[in-house]
C-alpha cells in the first residue's frame, strides 16, 4: 500500500506510525513523499495562502489519480469540505490536543519580559497570546518543528508555540509549558492523525479498522462547529471536545485578531445525537458574536 505524505520529519513519523499499524495487521505499506504548496511557500503566513488545505491539496490530487492508495494527514490541516471521491477512513487515538510554549530559558510565558517575542503562524495562537499575555509580542514563524526550535535557539524569538502532539511523535523530551485547553482553546482536531482513502476500495476498508471511536466522536463535534462558522485557518477560532462517559464536554470560541473580544460557549452535550447538538453549539457561538468575529478577521486579513 502506497501511503501519501508530506516529507517533513513530523509527517514522516505520522506516516510510519500508520505503516506500522497496518503491518501489524499483515498489510505491507510504505510512505510516498509528496511536496505540497504549504511546504514550498514557507515565508507566507498560512492565512495569506490562496485557497484552503495548503498541506493537503496536492496529496488529494495524487490520491484521486490513483498514484497513492491512502494519505496520512494531521486532521486539523484537512479542510472540512472534501473533494468528491475522498473521505476520512480513520482517525487514530489523539495523543494530546494541547498547545505548548517553549522558551529559550525554560521560563513560563508569564515570566517573560515585557516585549518578548513569541513565534507563531496561527492567528488563533497569536490572539490568545494577546489576550492572556498582553505584555508579549507575536511574530510570524513558519517551518517544521526542527526549524522553529533552531530559530528559537538562535534568538530570533524568545518563545515559540507548538502542538504538544508533534513533540510526542518526534520523541522530543524538552522543557515546555503545557497550556490549559480551556483557557488556550486548541484548534479543532489538533493532535489527531487522519487517514484518507477512496470509499469503496479495499484500501479504505483496510484502514477503517484503525479508527479510534472516541477520537472520531470528539473530532466530529469539533469539525462540525468549525465548518458551521467557516473560519478555516484564517479566523482565531478553537474547538475542543472531550468524551466523558455518556457526554462530551465541549468548549469553542472565536476571538478578535487583537485578542480583546471573544465569543465563547462551553457545554456538555450527550453522545446520542451529538451531531445535532454540535450544530446547536455552533449556532449559539455564531449568535453571541462568533460569526461577526470570523467575518471581521477575514476582512482584516484580506487587506
Amino acid at each position: 500500500m502506497r501511503v501519501g505524505t508530506r516529507g517533513s520529519r513530523l509527517a514522516m513519523a505520522q506516516a510510519r506510525k500508520v505503516c506500522g499499524l497496518l503491518s501489524e495487521r499483515g498489510v505491507e505499506a510504505s510512505p510516498a513523499i509528496i511536496k505540497t504548496s504549504g511546504d514550498v511557500h514557507t515565508s507566507e503566513p498560512l492565512h495569506a495562502m490562496k485557497g484552503v488545505g495548503a498541506f493537503v491539496r496536492e496529496i488529494d490530487d495524487r490520491l484521486l489519480a490513483g498514484e497513492v492508495d491512502i494519505a496520512v494527514h494531521s486532521l486539523k490541516d484537512v479542510p472540512t469540505k472534501r473533494p468528491e471521491g475522498l473521505a476520512t477512513a480513520a482517525v487514530l487515538k489523539r495523543e494530546s490536543a494541547l498547545d505548548v510554549a517553549v522558551t529559550r530559558e525554560g521560563k513560563k510565558l508569564s515570566e517573560l519580559e515585557e516585549g518578548a517575542v513569541v513565534g507563531t503562524s496561527s492567528t488563533r495562537r497569536a490572539a490568545l497570546i494577546k489576550k492572556h499575555y498582553p505584555h508579549l509580542r507575536t511574530n510570524n514563524i513558519r517551518g517544521n518543528v526542527d526549524t522553529r526550535l533552531r530559530k528559537l535557539g538562535e534568538g530570533e524569538y524568545d518563545a515559540i508555540l507548538l502542538a504538544e502532539a508533534g513533540l510526542i511523535r518526534l520523541g522530543m523530551d524538552i522543557i515546555k509549558e503545557r497550556l490549559d485547553p480551556y483557557d488556550f482553546v486548541p484548534s479543532a482536531n489538533q493532535g489527531v492523525i487522519a487517514i484518507v482513502a477512496r470509499p469503496g476500495t479495499p484500501e479504505f476498508d483496510a484502514v477503517s479498522a484503525l479508527n479510534d471511536h472516541d477520537t472520531w466522536l470528539e473530532t466530529g463535534v469539533e469539525r462540525a462547529i468549525a465548518s458551521a462558522l467557516d473560519g478555516g485557518c484564517v479566523a482565531p477560532m478553537g474547538a475542543y471536545a472531550r468524551l466523558e462517559g455518556d457526554g462530551l464536554d465541549v468548549v469553542c470560541e472565536v476571538l478578535s485578531l487583537d485578542g480583546r473580544r471573544q465569543a465563547r460557549v462551553r457545554e456538555t452535550i450527550p453522545v446520542k445525537d451529538h451531531e445535532r447538538h454540535a450544530l446547536r453549539l455552533a449556532e449559539k457561538l455564531a449568535a453571541c458574536g462568533g460569526r461577526d468575529l470570523v467575518e471581521e478577521a477575514k476582512r482584516e486579513l484580506r487587506r
